[in-house]
């Protein structure tokens, strides 16, 4: 299948969404010249355009969109095409309610904003293959087409018959037979077995706590529906355009779909990315963010949006310091990204997202917004014959599973103040503040490239994978486990003994007597550091190899952390700094060494590549130790054995050219 690469060929994608239905046409010759004076390359068409493109059912209006592609192509910009199916047309909803999805009480949810579909609805998935179609055929010989970007964030739910016909179909698939499924629910608790299919519904709102595994099943329905959503509008374009790449752009860390599978049906992965500009962790989510993706896509990625600015959906929507749009930039493609794209080009003057900025602002081409832009195409231009293509080297894994994440959060568990991105964001900000670069992986994947892997919690786990990390282990990897892992099978029922016997063996516990919860103002004293939001009754079998015990309290002198050879077990949260020297030493201890000692704080370093990417986080000025001489891509300058970064500051360092 066609690729990024297939699209980039040794540049970077540099653009974003742009909406120019918005505007009147005497504008887009404007945008263009400002386009081509920022360097932008690409932009996406189409995206919400479905009413525009279908005033009525099956009347087309492509004559804008075909000035529009020519206008591009003639300027040298490429269209990634999107086909405009998340935001139906009112007629359709008010001709065809069945298309409308349903929550969990059953409303309707009415048009009037996006993503107002049924995933399920026959009508809805025949009107958008249909406007699909049409727009395939149309454009597939347009010079300007160099991408499909189907749908837009898929994120709806739906709870209503005709998903809930789907969603036993999809049962009987999985399961056979009633007696399967009886069996895997668990519904001999509160008197819920099932005697006909026709009794079963999707997870709707009950009096009390639903069926956990009901509950996990129809997450599963809902990301494959979402996905079978997909993958039909794909593979129409697909049949005009098989030379082209097609992608969907996912929403960071978003629990409604199972992106690892997602993954595998796209031609590139995307995201979008929107970090809070006040975050003092922002940089770390956005790192963490474009690891993810780089590992879904096994190489370069496509970072379909970020905000220029502001966005319009926070309580206080702060727009970025200055510097801090390029500097995020560039952390994108120090991790492997081949594509810096935006939502939007040019800043809404009506509609719901009229605040949310635009690569032009309100303020215009003077703005500081868009002087920044220009600034960032230049950078872009510079670096993409070095980086576009080139991979990202990682000794680490760090585990994560959707299944397990929908498995832990249900209600009726141990603790509502437990939840699964904080305890992931908590490790992975660890490494990224030991300057150790990680990749992600499933726990069913091959861990063998991989020098040390770490499991911040994994609360449901497949037979498959458990084998998997204890194969890893006895085959000399180092592997460091979080709390409240492998409590589950894949249908949540508790393993014996609250843990998996082949892990408990593997860390050298002989029984988890109980799962201790702390409360929001509590803390677990422990040997050198204090811990937070967990703790476990742990008994050892006395085959340990090193110990960190609780102090004080009814667990004192329990083990906290267990050590039993290459395997690590840590029952809670250490505090920052603690979790991070602890992982430092476990990763150097596995040959992972950080990519460049003696780091200031706040200059995060990372190699792409032959490139050393050295980006500053902090305002005031730092000076870097780099060994050696190396030429800056960004200024062109020699630099030998040490660097100045002022505020927001950004270098890329290789050998210099003989």
């Amino acid at each position: 299948m066609p690729r990024l690469s297939d699209t980039t060929r040794r540049r970077i994608l540099y653009g974003g969404d742009y909406n120019p239905e918005q505007w009147p046409e005497e504008t887009w010759h404007e945008d263009v010249r400002l386009m081509r004076d920022a360097g932008v390359n690409s932009v996406t068409l189409g995206v919400f355009s479905w009413a525009k493109l279908e005033p009525r059912p099956g009347v087309h209006d492509f004559g804008w969109l075909d000035r529009l592609m020519d206008l591009m192509h003639a300027n040298g910009i490429g269209v990634v095409l999107a086909t405009p199916t998340s935001a139906p047309p009112p007629w359709l909803g008010h001709l065809h309610p069945d298309t409308l999805p349903r929550d969990e009480d059953g409303r309707t949810e009415w048009w009037g904003g996006r993503q107002h579909f049924s995933h399920s609805s026959t009508t809805y998935r025949r009107h958008a293959a249909a406007i699909t179609e049409a727009m395939a055929a149309r454009y597939a010989g347009h010079p300007a087409l160099t991408m499909w970007h189907v749908n837009n964030e898929y994120c709806t739910y739906d709870h209503g018959d005709e998903a809930a016909t789907r969603f036993r179909r999809w049962l009987r698939d999985r399961y056979g037979t009633l007696d399967a499924l009886n069996a895997a629910w668990g519904t001999a608790f509160w008197s819920q077995g099932y005697g006909d299919w026709a009794e079963i519904l999707p997870a709707r709102r009950t009096h009390y706590l639903k069926n956990p595994t009901q509950v996990l099943d129809f997450r599963r329905f809902t990301s494959d529906m979402l996905l079978e959503c997909y993958a039909a509008e794909r593979d129409i374009v697909r049949r005009h355009t098989p030379h082209l790449p097609v992608t969907t752009n996912f929403m960071p860390l978003w629990s409604g779909q199972d992106a690892w599978r997602w993954a595998e049906e796209e031609d590139v992965v995307s995201v979008d990315l929107y970090p809070d500009p006040r975050d003092p962790l922002g940089a770390q989510h956005g790192a963490l963010v474009q690891d993810m993706t780089r590992s879904q896509a096994r190489g370069p990625w496509m970072l379909m949006e970020q905000a220029a600015g502001p966005v319009n959906w926070r309580g206080a929507n702060h727009p970025k310091p200055r510097g801090l749009n390029r500097l995020w930039s560039l952390q994108a493609v120090a991790r492997g990204a081949d594509a810096v794209c935006y939502f939007q080009w040019r800043q809404s003057r009506q509609g719901a997202e009229k605040f949310h900025s635009g690569m032009v602002s309100h303020a215009g081409a003077q703005g500081r917004t868009y002087q920044e832009v220009k600034q960032l195409g230049a950078d872009l231009a510079k670096l993409a014959p070095h980086a576009a293509g080139s991979t990202v080297p990682a000794g680490i894994a760090v585990l994560h599973d959707w299944h397990s994440w929908w498995a832990g959060a249900q209600d009726g568990r141990l603790s509502t103040r437990f939840d699964y991105p904080d305890v992931l964001r908590a490790w992975h900000r660890a490494l990224w503040e030991a300057h150790l670069t990680t990749d992600f992986a499933h726990p069913e994947h091959d861990l063998s490239p991989y020098k040390a892997v770490v499991v911040p919690q994994l609360y449901a786990l497949t037979d498959t994978a458990v084998d998997n990390l204890v194969a890893y282990v006895r085959g000399g990897g180092t592997l460091v486990c979080g709390f409240l892992t492998g409590v589950a099978d894949e249908d949540d029922r508790v393993r014996p003994g609250g843990m998996d016997a082949r892990l408990r063996e593997l860390f050298g516990i002989r029984t988890l007597h109980e799962w201790w919860p702390l409360e929001a103002d509590e803390t677990a004293a422990c040997d050198g550091f204090w811990g937070s939001l967990w703790s476990e009754e742990l008994e050892p079998d006395g085959t340990a190899t090193e110990t960190v015990r609780y102090k004080g309290g009814e667990l004192d002198g329990l083990p906290a952390v267990l050590r039993k050879g290459r395997a690590w077990y840590l029952s809670t949260l250490p505090e920052p700094a603690a979790l991070r020297d602890l992982l430092a030493r476990v990763a150097a201890d596995a040959g992972a060494r950080p990519v460049l000692d003696g780091l200031p704080a706040g200059v995060e370093a990372v190699r792409r590549g032959d490139l050393l990417f050295l980006l500053h986080h902090g305002r005031d000025p730092v000076t870097v130790d780099v060994p050696g001489t190396h030429r800056d891509l960004l200024t062109d300058a020699t630099v030998t054995d040490r660097l100045t970064l002022g505020r927001y500051g950004v270098a890329v360092l290789t050998e210099p050219a003989s």
